[in-house]
């Protein structure tokens, strides 16, 4: 059989067995890249987005069917997205009208010191059933996020608009000093998670501290996060919650966060992950830290709803955001991905997924982070790479089980033929490889790809992104 027949039956074969062919008559000519898995970056935590306000609670007014459809495309390695982080709300406001994430404590208990009056509705505005579903098809990184400490804990009395945590630098109130109240009230969310069989793995006490808005919102400086680390961290040790990390500290912009930095070193030691979103600055540069780094939230907030891979280059486009996160893992060194919203009702494109009555409608935003997180599992380790066709992003990472994945991302006019070749690493020495691509016809599609003498070569077509996987048997024991 020819190499021209190979390619043009690929459907036919498996393609697997079709990587596997070495004996091949010819070879698809094109640029050499060579990953070094000797050059070792980042660790890696995962892709993910977040079921806050009460989006959960949209997506649980599906069918049972569309339920489960629905979370297969964000969690499933097989049948979707396979996202591996899920970022949960804490809520904060004494009710859920509107779209407000309930408290565990509505009202106050009479003051910091008071008995706590802990309310548990075993639902958790729904993300608790979102959670676990999201736990049963393999994720396991869950952040709990607070926008917010209760109002009645703060200085303006208030969820939203502002305000302040009493008893940080420069917050006194005459309630009193409400940190240790707060870190209580912290650890009392993890601990009805545990009793549901969810383990919360993170931690964040605040969100866009940097910002005042009409909902959920809490005001801190760097050196007032600090203040309240000095309390949260011990907490956690005390109630032998040492397993859980405490992220910090979820501003607009990942150069906000930058700024912040300085003022964190008293509490270095608690300190697990350095959070950031992307709507004033997205990571374009490593953050001075040795802590691993999140990009937590972004969004193309305010665009009409398009679920196309390339349409005009827009903030959309799922091209736009397979390159937003190459940009964040290659050139900032982050360890995680996250996007806002996973699934939602609406017009626009702030989820990546659109809820519209019983129709789910995925966007080529969702499949530019599978092409991603699908392969890109959690603790793969980010490897160097040389030898890129111009115009045609390329990097590398080695999974936990040794596989590497390489991914192609082409912004071009034309397609790039690449030859992918691993060097170092123990002499790792392919045997089998799969290619999957995205673009405007295909959604984590398998793609042709053929191996010889432990090369694998595949094409990348014009305004693409195609990932490949490599695998080598293991050494005989």
């Amino acid at each position: 059989m020819s190499l021209t027949q190979l390619i043009t039956g690929a459907a036919l074969l498996p393609l697997a067995v079709l990587a596997r062919t070495t004996n091949l008559e010819s070879r698809q000519s094109g640029t050499t890249v060579t990953v070094n898995l000797d050059q070792r970056y980042q660790t890696i935590d995962g892709f993910g987005a977040s079921e806050a306000f009460q989006r959960a609670v949209q997506m649980s007014k599906l069918t049972e069917e569309q339920q489960q459809y629905t979370l297969d495309l964000l969690f499933s390695t097989e049948k979707g997205a396979g996202l591996s982080i899920l970022r949960n709300g804490i809520g904060s406001s004494p009710d859920m009208s509107s779209d407000h994430m309930v408290s565990i404590q509505p009202k106050s208990p009479g003051g910091p010191s008071s008995t706590p009056q802990y309310v548990w509705d075993g639902s958790d505005n729904k993300q608790l059933w979102v959670s676990q579903e999201a736990v049963k098809r393999g994720v396991k990184t869950i952040y709990a996020n607070a926008w917010s400490a209760p109002g009645y804990m703060k200085t303006n009395n208030n969820d939203a608009n502002g305000g302040t945590l009493c008893g940080v630098g420069g917050a006194s109130c005459s309630s009193g000093d409400w940190r240790q109240a707060y870190a209580n009230y912290l650890v009392q969310y993890i601990r009805y998670y545990q009793e549901a069989n969810v383990t919360i793995t993170h931690l964040g006490f605040v969100n866009e501290p940097d910002l005042t808005t009409s909902y959920a919102s809490m005001r801190m400086t760097g050196s007032q996060a600090a203040d309240f680390i000095k309390v949260l961290g011990p907490t956690l040790e005390k109630e032998n919650l040492t397993h859980v990390g405490i992220n910090c500290c979820d501003p607009e912009g990942w150069s906000s966060q930058a700024s912040m930095l300085g003022q964190l070193g008293s509490v270095d030691q608690y300190l697990s992950t350095i959070t950031a979103h992307s709507y004033t600055s997205s990571p374009g540069s490593p953050l001075n830290t040795r802590h691993r780094t999140w990009q937590t939230e972004a969004a193309d907030l305010n665009g009409a709803w398009q679920a196309a891979w390339f349409a005009n280059g827009g903030a959309g486009d799922g091209q736009t955001w397979a390159s937003n996160i190459y940009t964040a893992l290659v050139n900032a060194n982050a360890s995680g991905y996250l996007y806002w919203i996973g699934a939602q009702t609406g017009t626009t494109n702030s989820k990546l997924i659109r809820i519209d009555g019983n129709t789910v409608s995925p966007s080529k935003r969702l499949w530019a982070f599978g092409q991603w997180s699908r392969f890109v599992r959690p603790g793969a380790v980010r490897v160097g790479t040389s030898g890129a066709p111009s115009g045609v992003r390329t990097s590398a990472f080695q999974n936990v089980d040794g596989s590497v994945a390489v991914q192609f991302i082409n912004t071009g006019g034309s397609a790039a033929n690449v030859q992918v070749k691993v060097s170092g690493g123990s002499g790792f020495a392919s045997t089998t490889a799969t290619a999957h691509i995205t673009d405007n016809s295909h959604d984590l599609s398998d793609q042709a790809v053929t191996l010889s003498a432990g090369t694998a070569a595949a094409s990348v077509p014009s305004r693409s992104m195609v990932t490949v996987v490599l695998k080598a048997d293991a050494p005989a024991e």
